[in-house]
């Protein structure tokens, strides 16, 4: 049977030339063959697509959130799309009257919510930029943000307001008026005036534009929407300008998808709201089903309660990352085999007769539907029973957890791939394609992709098995970095982003993510990593000579590599009565927890993020060398041989390394 293939080509492959490296057949979508989704009648902007679902559902329930009744959580409560309309013109009407219109930036901090979704509502409505302000991008991001971005208006989750005053007083140059989503204290309110600024609580804000009605400005397609800031390699956040237009594009693009594989979106689905939506992943697939006239429930903002969340709001679709994914599995597979002899073995026969079926080419559905009813149910309900596509994103799922869960949990586990500057999803595998598994699936119907030979890192574009960096063309892709033409046009060339990754075509028109040409990576919880920043870092402890810090997306912490100063380490050991030669100290535990200490104690000193501390070392007494192919002789770090000849230490470090609790 000759094999699905998911992409047809578009054009053909280029050899190298004028100091550009080769690059592979240019490939789009096989749901695209006869063109890109036109662009849909009167939707111009985000804005459109909120104030259409207003006027087809104004009844449907939008966004809801769970009661807490006597301390105990209770059932969502729910406001309409008209509900929540009406509110946000109120947001809108006290954002003008405060003097603040088009192309002013407004910053939005905070976890998911309702009062989230709003604010957004009301920038996309009058021409504000939205600027989602994300904490774990570090202590200082927050108020670099704020200044690069130039930031007027600034609306944030009472319990963040703490964290936004310590911007001052560099942030007061720009920024002049603070909403809380919640209350005020007095405190707060006597701090922000005494800087000359202007505080309100979501209700006092409310009323400020009460008695004044202001119009809505044309809002083009190519007009900025928000900035998105991402995590650079080097210090500084960049700030990504996504446009109307990408994420329109994006939209109709999932829509043929969706409805190429049959799982199109109705009015009735329902979204669970916990990934941030200062994160273009999330924040477009809210908009999605704000597009459908869907609903959209928040967490409590606790992960340890998700899951009891999710059975509560019962979810038809469940978006996550990895690490979620990994708890997920790990409290089935414990589940399962603290279970009776009899049980376990029923389970493990259901599993290999559906995984065997599904492996045939039947669909999920269809691969066992009695054992589903009486051995998967459980699992089912588990998410709340009506879970019908779970996606996965933001970093590589391993997988034996991709596969576990496609027969466990009686729904299409997708896995996707796109970053902030392509309006995320760019990629993303098919229900039923079984073959799929461990790769991020064809190109969305909306974009053009090819890949770059990278000569440097051994990677032909032109060769049998393609592997290069991914590059993609489309109108999803975003307007360039705020004030850094100098990086935009580093990735933008020709018209081609080039993402950084690296990727291998499968023969179905699958990608599979293979590794990364910049020394910047991703950890299992979606958190970005810059390696070289950090070794800077550990690098100024005196105890050390030098260090190689390594990571990678199927891990939730880090390690490292450590050639340990001689001097250093023997005078520690001889403080503590330890007494041995180098090498062997090396191997000593006590050393190795010694080291870790020191590398903490800077990392604490530097405000470095948990993910970004040293969890494990490993001690090596002779320092990285020429001889071992380890260093450049301009002492550059050759990350892929470090890796290969370090990688039984990392093997047992990761085996040995402290798990950290999530």
């Amino acid at each position: 049977m000759a094999q699905k293939r998911f992409i047809i080509e578009v054009e053909k492959a280029k050899e190298a030339s004028e100091g550009r490296p080769s690059r592979g057949p240019v490939y789009r979508s096989l749901f695209a063959k006869d063109g890109f989704p036109a662009p849909i009648q009167g939707l111009n902007s985000c804005w459109d697509v909120f104030r259409l679902s207003v006027e087809k559902y104004p009844s449907n329930p939008m966004l809801g959130r769970r009661e807490i009744v006597d301390g105990k959580p209770g059932k969502y409560k729910w406001l309409t799309y008209k509900e929540v309309y009406d509110q946000v013109m109120k947001v809108g009407n006290s954002i003008r009257s405060c003097g603040y219109g088009e192309g002013v930036k407004c910053g939005i901090y905070g976890a998911n919510s309702a009062e989230w979704i709003m604010s957004m509502q009301a920038c996309n409505a009058h021409g504000l930029y939205c600027v989602p302000l994300y904490d774990t991008l570090g202590a200082g991001a927050i108020e670099f943000i704020i200044c690069h971005a130039e930031v007027s208006i600034a609306f944030a989750e009472e319990k963040k307001i703490p964290e936004l005053l310590k911007t001052f007083p560099n942030a007061t140059k720009y920024l002049k008026t603070i909403v809380s989503f919640g209350k005020v204290t007095p405190e707060q309110k006597q701090e922000v005036e005494n800087s000359g600024l202007e505080i309100y609580s979501w209700d006092e804000f409310l009323q400020v534009g009460q008695n004044q009605s202001f119009d809505l400005p044309i809002k083009k397609r190519s007009d900025i929407c928000t900035i998105m800031y991402t995590s650079g390699t080097t210090g500084d956040p960049k700030g990504v300008l996504i446009s109307n237009e990408s994420i329109i594009t994006l939209l109709a693009g999932v829509k043929r998808l969706l409805e190429s594989v049959n799982e199109q979106l109705t009015e009735k689905d329902v979204y669970i709201s916990y990934l941030p939506l200062a994160h273009i992943f999330d924040r477009v697939i809210e908009e999605t089903f704000i597009w459908h006239g869907a609903s959209i429930g928040f967490w409590r903002g606790d992960v340890k309660l998700l899951i009891e969340d999710v059975g509560e709001l019962k979810p038809t679709i469940f978006c996550a990352v990895p690490r979620v994914l990994d708890r997920v599995y790990s409290g089935l597979t414990q589940k399962i085999s603290s279970g009776g002899f009899l049980k376990k073995t029923l389970f493990n026969f259901a599993y290999s007769y559906k995984l065997n079926n599904m492996k045939k080419g039947l669909r999920h559905g269809e691969a066992s539907p009695l054992l589903d009813k009486i051995v998967f149910d459980k699992v089912k309900q588990g998410l709340g029973g009506r879970v019908r596509l779970i996606l996965s994103g933001a970093a590589p799922l391993s997988a034996h957890v991709e596969g576990y869960l496609r027969v466990v949990t009686c729904a299409h586990v997708l896995q996707g791939y796109g970053l902030t500057e392509t309006c995320a999803g760019t990629f993303v595998s098919l229900p039923n394609e079984i073959e799929m598994l461990g790769t991020v699936g064809p190109p969305v119907p909306n974009v053009d992709v090819c890949l770059e030979s990278v000569p440097e890192m051994g990677y032909d574009a032109l060769a049998s098995t393609p592997r290069g960096e991914i590059c993609v063309k489309g109108k999803t892709l975003f307007a360039g970095y705020y004030k850094r033409e100098d990086l935009t046009k580093e990735v933008l060339i020709d018209e081609w982003f080039h993402t950084g990754d690296i990727g291998e075509w499968q023969p179905n028109g699958s990608m599979k993510i293979i590794d990364r040409k910049k020394n910047i990576f991703k950890l299992s919880q979606g958190e970005y990593v810059a390696v070289e920043n950090l070794e800077n870092i550990y690098g100024q402890v005196s105890s050390i000579e030098s260090i190689w810090v390594y990571g990678n997306s199927f891990e939730a912490f880090l390690v490292a590599v450590v050639n340990p100063s001689k001097q250093a380490l023997e005078h520690w050991a001889q403080e503590n009565g330890i007494s041995m030669d180098f090498n062997s100290l090396c191997e000593d535990a006590r050393a190795k927890s010694y080291i870790i200490e020191e590398l903490s104690k800077i990392a604490k000193e530097k405000k470095l993020k948990g993910f970004e501390f040293i969890k494990a070392v490993h001690l090596d007494s002779i320092p990285f060398d020429m001889e071992r192919d380890l260093i450049t002789p301009t002492y550059k770090k050759k990350r892929p041989q470090l890796l290969k000849y370090y990688q039984n230490a990392i093997d047992n470090m990761y085996k040995s390394g402290s798990k950290p609790s999530a």
